[in-house]
């Protein structure tokens, strides 16, 4: 019986990494992307086929509702079944707090938490309706733990999805549904890059000094990490070994913040 998942903010990044990894480890895997991404995402998607695994690419704005219930439905009609969704999507800004605008706060909260929200409820309504129960996985942030300067709001979207992860898995656990999160630290991607560049600004500093010098001083193991850490756990969130696991909101840092 074939075993199929769904990435979102697949074309690039941890979410590349990850539909790549599930697909080595036997999944089918659905890849989403917004319009501008199509190229990279059929890139992954042809990627995932020289793997061997059956692959669609869609897509779709997880901020959307309409957009989120049609991917989820366009899954389950091509592969046959949703058995994992990844709530990987997600955006960063930084920026000083008090320079923030209701149009910055409202466009993170849009995706990096009701983008999470209408993927977990989407998935939750197709495995309860197919009876076997299912596991969803969302992008999580150390700074739902430690908050950065710079990253007010996109720290609050973090810890609100520790919350929800949280709520979901109770209500979800009757239907044998597991709903876990990942928590990555300092990772080598184009979002960190900016992040970087935007903190460097602010602080004086040159770009790739800050990333430098949280990496030396903040993480015990020495390094930034790079998206095959983050896809490394979540092939662990996906496989049956984290089948007693659920509610959690797991830290790939490095050793930054310790709980």
């Amino acid at each position: 019986m074939s075993r199929n998942v769904l990435v979102t903010g697949a074309a690039k990044g941890i979410g590349q990494a990850i539909a790549l990894r599930l697909a080595k480890d036997g999944f089918n895997v659905a890849v989403n992307d917004i319009e501008i991404m199509s190229q990279e995402l059929q890139d992954t998607q042809k990627a995932i086929e020289k793997l061997g695994q059956k692959s669609i690419a869609i897509i779709a704005d997880v901020s959307n509702d309409k957009q989120v219930e049609t991917m989820m439905k366009k899954v389950t009609k091509e592969l046959g079944s949703l058995n994992i969704a990844v709530a990987n999507a997600g955006i960063a800004q930084v920026k000083p707090f008090i320079e923030l605008t209701t149009k910055d706060w409202d466009k993170m909260f849009a995706i990096n938490m009701r983008g999470v929200f209408l993927c977990y409820k989407e998935a939750a309504k197709i495995m309860i309706e197919q009876g076997t129960g299912g596991k969803i996985i969302g992008a999580c942030s150390i700074v739902g733990y430690k908050p950065f300067p710079m990253l007010s709001h996109y720290s609050a979207t973090k810890w609100g999805v520790r919350g929800l992860t949280q709520a979901a898995a109770m209500e979800l656990a009757k239907h044998k549904i597991t709903v876990n999160a990942y928590c990555p630290g300092i990772v080598g991607t184009e979002m960190w890059n900016l992040i970087d560049e935007k903190l460097a600004k602010y602080e004086n500093k040159k770009k790739g000094e800050v990333i430098e010098e949280y990496s030396n001083k903040l993480i015990a193991l020495g390094r930034t990490s790079v998206p095959d850490d983050v896809a490394n756990f979540v092939s662990y969130l996906a496989s049956k070994d984290s089948d007693y696991m659920t509610g959690q909101s797991i830290m790939i840092d490095g050793g930054i913040e310790f709980s």
